[in-house]
């Protein structure tokens, strides 16, 4: 079967209350690989705990997730295809729910996919985490938008810079962004309560269930550079 033929892939995970919202994740792939992702990634891996905690805070409030399982485990350049798998899965989401509010969670590649589909006309806001944004990745869509980033300060795979240079670039085009910062790498590994607390949190004040808490809210106010690198 030919990348072209395949199809992704949903895990979903129900709302155990009438749904209000969604919640939908995207883990880290590589860059060029035409190859389906391991199942047992730590990317894969990583996210569904991620995608866990969130349901054990928000199923009960009417929040449904769901899971993308791309169809190849690279970026592979122009074709993008974590970023098609998204919209999508965007796509799919509307026809089983509606115009519910969606919250994009990505993380590495799939912080790149969701941020790329952030002008999706149900995405209430973003949530990059460590998200790879290579120099010139497109800012202007994001407009209007909600986008909260984390990125680990001792990360080597994906530079901490490269966040921090795409959030000044949409903050400049338009977007409303906080980024904060956190110690350790890629794997997201240290301090998981911060990462899973802050996945959490956005998740639930970007679709209108909750109140934003009081530093992403002071982060999303402050002038650049100050809401750019907030240590969490």
């Amino acid at each position: 079967m030919t990348t072209a033929e395949r199809v992704p892939a949903l895990d979903h995970t129900p709302a155990t209350a009438p749904t209000r919202a969604v919640a939908v994740f995207a883990h880290g792939g590589t860059v060029a690989s035409v190859e389906p992702p391991r199942e047992r990634a730590l990317s894969l891996v990583r996210m569904r705990a991620i995608q866990e905690s969130v349901v054990a805070a928000a199923a009960g409030r009417g929040v449904e997730t769901y899971l993308v399982r791309y169809r190849v485990a690279g970026w592979n350049g122009p074709a993008a295809d974590a970023h098609a798998d998204v919209r999508w899965a965007l796509d799919r989401v509307r026809e089983r729910h509606g115009d519910v509010p969606v919250v994009l969670v990505g993380h590495s590649m799939g912080g790149r996919a969701v941020l790329r589909a952030g002008d999706d006309r149900s995405v209430a806001a973003v949530c990059g985490l460590a998200p790879w944004t290579p120099p010139g990745e497109p800012v202007g869509h994001l407009r209007g938008r909600t986008v909260v980033l984390a990125h680990g300060r001792g990360d080597r795979w994906v530079p901490a810079r490269l966040s921090e240079d795409f959030a000044g670039r949409a903050h400049r085009a338009g977007a409303r962004v906080a980024r904060f910062t956190l110690p350790g790498g890629h794997g997201m590994l240290r301090r998981v309560g911060a990462w899973h607390g802050l996945v959490r949190d956005v998740v639930l004040a970007g679709s209108g269930l909750a109140p934003w808490r009081a530093d992403v809210l002071a982060a999303l106010d402050a002038p650049p550079p100050g809401g750019l690198a907030v240590p969490l």
